[in-house]
């Protein structure tokens, strides 16, 4: 599958987006290890988030799926079963890293296999706590990669200061503390999205955020179970936001998307590139925030990112990259090294991308230097088999001259399954959906400001 791009009319429009990824991963582990029914709405039917679910099933675990995005979890107490043979993860580095700390504390032997671009991703960043912990696991692959064969422990829990922000990393330890004799700490350089902590507290879990910011956990706990309604993905509503934000009288609305402050700081950016952007919390039932954002578009001019910013905007920095490509003056991302072992190095992806379509970029060892020119050229782009790179060039293509053509797009199921019939959308609008702006109750818009 590829897509073909043309320049989009005026972005007047109101959308929702699909389940949040992240949260579609955690909240199938901890119903299953609940200890009754647990319905979940608004799941992410994804390729990646099923990899996870059909995971649990081979466990044992038994899963309805009446409709794509309804699952009806019969938690077992966090009893799994051996599964008969090797547990595919595909081409989903979360559902490797936290099958991991899932397993590493259970009764039995199992073999963690993955596709072709995860089998090259770096699994000893989990491997290595895990270790720690008491774990059995061997990495088959080179450089600590998968196949991960896991052999069940008795763990200890530990205190583990974590050498990279990674909320898989942090997920996984709290994974298999609940496994773990004591407890587990957890803590980062800099703060990672919270969706974990925040789950584990909703299904009645004893944890405690320390006064450092690390994340305790206590073994021997087993879930309540706990019905529970996940939100919209900020990171898929990303590509829109910035389509609307960078088109100059764009209006975009979505509705019932996630707003946790650990997800939210794309918002931010774009403020600071000069869109305008308003939020509005409409639901914080079950912890998990979610509401509405608007945004009005208008000429962007460059921005940093760099820093303790940078874990929060991991997986919006392709698109971010892009609006960089279209605002005045420089854009420049910093302490983004972690792009490089994704599903493919994104750096490289973006710079090679961006270049192709007219704009001047430098690649950094761990980010981008982006002189916007505020206008690109179609090309033939490849989307190196990655599903955030080949959305990011789609959006790319809604602002250049000529088609662009984006190659080996499928990859976007892994995340997004809907995007090409949205993209097909924005550039075929049948009807204008929103003419004047919706969120006028607030008070202030989101205000941020650079470092």
């Amino acid at each position: 599958m590829e897509f073909r791009v043309k320049r989009a009319p005026r972005i007047d429009a109101e959308i929702t987006v699909p389940g949040d990824k992240s949260i579609s991963h955690r909240a199938p582990i901890i119903s299953a290890l609940s200890n009754g029914v647990c319905v979940l709405r608004g799941f992410l039917p994804s390729n990646d988030c099923m990899r996870t679910v059909q995971a649990l099933r081979v466990c044992g675990i038994p899963i309805e799926q009446p409709e794509p995005e309804l699952l009806i979890i019969h938690g077992k107490k966090r009893l799994l079963t051996q599964p008969s043979g090797d547990i595919d993860c595909g081409n989903s580095g979360t559902t490797m890293r936290l099958l991991a700390g899932l397993f590493a504390g259970q009764p039995f032997n199992c073999r963690l296999v993955a596709g072709s671009t995860l089998s090259k991703r770096p699994m000893g960043r989990v491997i290595k706590p895990l270790r720690e912990m008491g774990a059995n696991i061997v990495a088959e692959g080179p450089n600590e990669s998968a196949p991960l064969r896991i052999t069940g422990s008795r763990l200890r829990g530990i205190e583990y200061d974590s050498p990279i922000a990674s909320a898989q990393v942090k997920t996984a330890l709290l994974l298999a503390g609940l496994f773990a004799k004591g407890k587990t700490t957890v803590k980062e350089p800099a703060p990672t999205r919270n969706h974990t902590e925040l789950m584990l507290n909703y299904f009645l879990v004893r944890t405690l955020e320390e006064e450092d910011g690390g994340i305790t956990i206590w073994g021997d706990q087993v879930p309540e179970s706990r019905d529970f309604f996940i939100p919209g993905d900020i990171s898929s509503a990303a590509f829109w936001l910035v389509a609307a934000g960078a088109q100059p009288g764009g209006h975009l609305l979505v509705r019932d998307i996630g707003l946790n402050e650990t997800r939210t700081a794309l918002l931010g950016v774009l403020i600071r590139m000069g869109a305008q952007v308003r939020e509005a919390v409409e639901d914080v039932d079950q912890i998990e925030p979610r509401g509405t954002v608007e945004i009005t578009g208008a000429p962007l001019k460059g921005t940093t990112m760099q820093g303790r910013e940078i874990p929060q905007l991991i997986d919006e920095l392709p698109i971010l990259a892009v609006a960089g490509a279209l605002a005045s003056g420089t854009t420049t991302i910093r302490h983004a090294e972690e792009l490089r072992i994704k599903e493919t190095d994104r750096i490289a992806a973006i710079a090679h991308n961006l270049r192709a379509m007219g704009a001047q970029v430098i690649e950094l060892n761990d980010g981008l230097e982006i002189h916007g020119r505020g206008s690109l050229r179609g090309a033939r782009l490849a989307s190196f088999g990655d599903h955030r790179i080949a959305m990011a060039f789609a959006i790319a293509g809604l602002f250049a001259e000529g088609e662009t053509v984006v190659q080996d797009a499928d990859c976007v199921n892994e995340s997004y399954p809907e995007f090409g019939k949205a993209l097909e959308e924005v550039m075929n609008p049948k009807r204008q959906r929103v003419t004047t702006p919706v969120i006028s109750s607030l008070t202030a818009s989101r205000v941020d400001s650079e470092e």
